[in-house]
């Protein structure tokens, strides 16, 4: 219901009158039959908008009708290869796009605009400029809320309202404020509300008094929640997944949580949960019923995936699922995914090596094949609805480039508390027995261990157990290619002999990552993200070595750089580092050391700081599938107790890029400057038996000419 009252001067009646005769005649003229020279097609070569400031090009390409043809086929120097889409230029539509603008300004608050057009035609195209005066708005210059009283403060309900005062007067919002306050009211259990919308505009003073009327009516419980759809599953299961139960206070927000959490069950194929009447009930009662519509879908799904990655070669997932496992909405999934396919022992193959997968073709950690192979159950609504658990048995391979290799069998139980709410906290609680492998010259320069024996002691098979927290809260508008909102998570680990690990795993550790993103004018993005680790280990008596020092397994240390951390260095390479070089790659000439070929292998660092900012726009070809990005990274990994944490060892690398938008998310190309030296380290002669430190402060020279100093990185989707 919506009443207007208008107190305007008769000037001003009769300017709106000038207006609505002016409107008819567009609208006339463009109901005129068309002339053999109009009805000639013509290709729109150019669309401009001159004048608009409060109204952006974008916003107004998508209230007319004419639309301006694609890149390849307005580009003076791509036009004659005959690509890309033609739109062609309708007279009567043109006409019609006048009314259109001026309607939209209308509605958007600015009663003065006045659109002019400018048409250049040829024997075959057409370019067609908008010209715009917007003139000033009507703004709004009261905005009043009745009653509200004693159930939602207004002064905090008018800072909700997408419309306030001192915004021109646009009528979507004025309807989108309307039904903002009466989504306050069903979510603070008044189901059957209306909001009354009046406004008094005085056009020739340009301004706008609003007032809101709500009318709450009876506040209302959870009564009968009747179920149907059902076949094969049972009423307690559905019921059991539900937010709410009888004699609840209602609140829309877990009607549509509950939805979702029968949706995202897996085991119905929709769910829709609402109330049963759509008019209040009789006087007296304060019982809403409630009405649980589901269809149930497929009780077994198989999946199958594949991909490329530079570090990863060729990968492939598959999967099977059961939902309604044993009853209820449990779901039982057995999974199994494989990478460096092409690359890895036994499915590895010399062509691929040299050519796709170069990148990895020499690190020894990626000769085999990584697999992970899981068979988990999942127990939605465990203890209540909100949280949920998981147990599962796996066995896995998993490397990291010239890092390690972490060969393990195990299991794990986790609980999610308030999984459905704005920050979801996990437990998880892991044991496993496997081995991790190291470069042997990371255990000489780090632990000190460089015999053979020793180092086989580190590398035994040994149980790992560990207690794991993690909180997080994500507000991004799109997982794969942000433009607003960011995301907070803290996760903590604490292994010790308490929960079952070996005296070699006794250590926590913890990491913070915050990120946010901001729009910057319609399309473009401003970026930035802030990660910070920390171990902290026990001290231990490795055997073989007289003192006692601490010790983090090379799999449990931090390493940074590659395309989704500092993009100036290469995958784990951030850091400190020690150097191989084969005894057959040592010359001696003249009293000189040369060395043919020598191998990095980073040690990590028990502590790591990364940071990016990044400005990502719309690219001026194609704007709607290419971007174009700006950043800056930085970061470093520590060793403490031996370096100092501080902010000038940061190392800085800018770079630019762009990405191609895909359904897939976004691939991207990056190319990052690092003017830095390589970081220095010990270097070693291996002659496949033994370790011999011939230098205690090795550093490879810094690259001389600027092209040697980028480095291109290739991933799908956003860096953070």
């Amino acid at each position: 219901m919506v009443a207007g009252q208008h107190t305007e001067p008769k000037t001003q009646r009769q300017l709106r009158f000038a207006h609505a005769l002016a409107l008819g005649a567009l609208c006339a003229l463009a109901a005129r039959p068309l002339t053999a020279q109009q009805e000639a097609e013509r290709v729109v070569r150019g669309l401009t908008f001159v004048g608009n400031r409060s109204i952006d090009d974008y916003t107004l390409k998508t209230v007319i009708a004419t639309s301006n043809s694609s890149y390849f086929a307005t580009a003076w120097w791509l036009r004659w290869l005959g690509l890309g889409a033609k739109r062609y230029f309708d007279e009567v539509e043109f006409q019609r796009d006048v009314v259109r603008l001026i309607l939209f300004y209308r509605q958007s608050g600015y009663m003065h605009a006045v659109v002019d057009t400018a048409v250049r035609r040829t024997a075959h195209d057409a370019y067609v400029e908008f010209r715009i005066y917007e003139g000033e708005p009507v703004r709004v210059r009261r905005l009043e809320i009745t009653g509200m009283d004693g159930i939602i403060d207004p002064e905090r309900l008018r800072r909700a309202l997408p419309l306030k005062v001192g915004d021109p007067f646009n009528r979507l919002l004025f309807q989108a404020s309307a039904d903002t306050i009466g989504a306050w009211l069903r979510n603070r259990s008044y189901p059957y509300e209306q909001v009354l919308r009046n406004f008094d505009s005085d056009v020739g003073a340009d301004t706008a008094a609003l007032r809101f009327d709500a009318v709450p009516g009876r506040r209302m419980w959870i009564g009968r929640i009747e179920i149907q759809g059902l076949k094969r599953v049972d009423t307690a299961t559905v019921l059991h997944t539900l937010s709410i139960k009888p004699g609840d206070q209602y609140h829309e927000d877990l009607l549509y949580r509950s939805q979702r959490d029968l949706y995202s069950s897996g085991v119905f194929r929709s769910a829709i949960v609402t109330l049963a009447d759509s008019v209040p009930p009789e006087a007296g009662d304060s019982l809403a019923d409630v009405l649980v519509n589901v269809a149930e879908g497929p009780r077994h799904r198989i999946r199958f995936a594949g991909g490329y990655g530079t570090l990863d070669c060729f990968r492939a997932q598959t999967g099977w699922s059961a939902f309604g496992f044993l009853g209820n909405a449990r779901v039982l999934d057995l999974s199994l995914r494989v990478s460096k396919l092409g690359v890895g022992a036994p499915l590895g193959s010399g062509f691929v090596r040299d050519n796709l997968c170069g990148a990895i073709k020499d690190d020894r950690f990626s000769d085999t094949l990584n697999y992970n192979v899981a068979l988990t159950l999942f127990q939605p609504a465990f203890l209540s609805p909100s949280h949920t658990a998981s147990v599962a048995v796996f066995t896995e391979r998993h490397s990291e480039v010239e890092t390690f290799t972490r060969t393990q069998i195990g299991a794990t139980f986790g609980v999610t508390f308030n999984a459905r709410r704005r920050v979801p906290v996990g437990l998880t609680y892991t044991y496993s027995v496997g081995r991790t492998d190291a470069n042997p010259a990371v255990f000489c320069s780090v632990f000190s261990v460089c015999d053979d024996s020793t180092q086989r002691f580190l590398n035994t098979r040994r149980p790992f157990a560990s207690l794991g927290v993690a909180a997080g809260e994500r507000t991004e508008n799109n997982p794969l290619d942000p433009t607003s909102g960011g995301h907070v998570a803290v996760t903590v680990l604490h292994s010790s002999r308490l929960l079952g690990s070996s005296s070699l795993y006794e250590f926590n550790r913890g990491e913070l990552e915050l990120a946010r993103f901001v729009p910057i004018g319609r399309r473009g993005t401003f970026g930035w993200r802030v990660h910070v680790g920390g171990v902290f280990p026990g001290l231990i008596t490795v055997k073989g070595v007289d003192s006692t020092q601490q010790f983090v397994p090379p799999d449990q240390r931090f390493y940074a750089g590659g395309p989704n951390s500092v993009r100036g260095y290469r995958a784990n390479e951030l850091g400190p580092r020690v150097y191989v070089v084969n005894i057959s790659d040592v010359h001696v000439s003249g009293g000189d050391t040369t060395f043919t070929k020598v191998q990095t292998s980073p040690t990590g660092g028990n502590a790591v700081v990364v940071g990016n900012l990044e400005l990502r726009v719309p690219a001026p070809v194609l704007p709607d599938r290419l971007q174009l990005a700006t950043f800056v990274d930085f970061g470093e990994v520590y060793v403490r107790q031996r370096d100092l944490l501080s902010l000038k060892s940061l190392r800085v690398t800018p770079g630019a890029g762009f990405r191609i938008l895909t359904p897939l998310g976004p691939v991207r190309v990056d190319v990052a400057y690092n003017g830095y030296a390589p970081e220095s380290g010990v270097l070693w002669v291996s002659d496949s038996t033994n370790l011999t430190k011939v230098r205690p402060a090795f550093q490879q020279p810094r690259p001389r000419t600027f092209l040697k100093r980028l480095l291109v990185q290739f991933a799908i989707g956003q860096a953070f």
